[in-house]
């Protein structure tokens, strides 16, 4: 059985039900927010099963921001941006991919991650953060934490902003491993 539909089969499997949003597109579309274990959304558990290494920690917690580090990191949040067409996903499947044609947030906070792991930073700084934007709507960016403070990395711009000046309210972040979420 191919990866693609077993995602499909196992993700439709262990789907919670609807209970708001979760959109890397415009607020008037809406799709579901799935609900958020200690071990993360559903959805991104199947993910982590299918791609384990996708999921590993590794390395610091917290990295040292310098300029060449910056400069990486936003190389690939605007490569990642641009490689991505906006696409929601089902509201009653929700789909984790690394480096898709298209995809919703969750696609472009993993192929960040996958991409910034890939350029030298350890993964163990890199964390999904589930939130509500100011319109109420779900959506997830990724976190970078840094000696700086907290960057994020979101497919809704262009420009990397520390998480305070996001305006988002966090509902739950992954931890240094992942698989385990607060």
């Amino acid at each position: 059985m191919n990866r693609v539909f077993a995602s499909l089969v196992v993700g439709a499997v262990l789907l919670v039900g609807p209970v708001g949003t979760a959109s890397a597109n415009t607020p008037r579309q809406t799709s579901i927010q799935e609900q958020i274990s200690s071990a993360g959304p559903a959805s991104f558990r199947m993910f982590c099963a299918l791609n384990p290494g996708e999921c590993m920690p590794g390395g610091a917690s917290k990295i040292t921001l310098d300029q060449q580090t910056l400069d990486t990191i936003a190389a690939v949040n605007a490569r990642v941006n641009r490689s991505i067409r906006p696409r929601l996903d089902s509201a009653f499947l929700q789909m984790w991919r690394v480096n898709p044609r298209s995809g919703d947030c969750k696609s472009y906070v993993v192929t960040k991650r996958h991409q910034l792991v890939a350029a030298g930073l350890p993964a163990s700084a890199l964390r999904i953060a589930y939130v509500k934007t100011r319109a109420g709507q779900g959506h997830a960016v990724l976190v970078i934490k840094t000696n700086q403070g907290d960057l994020a990395l979101d497919n809704l711009t262009g420009e990397i902003k520390t998480f305070r000046q996001t305006g988002y309210r966090l509902v739950a972040m992954s931890h240094a491993d992942p698989r385990r979420w607060s």
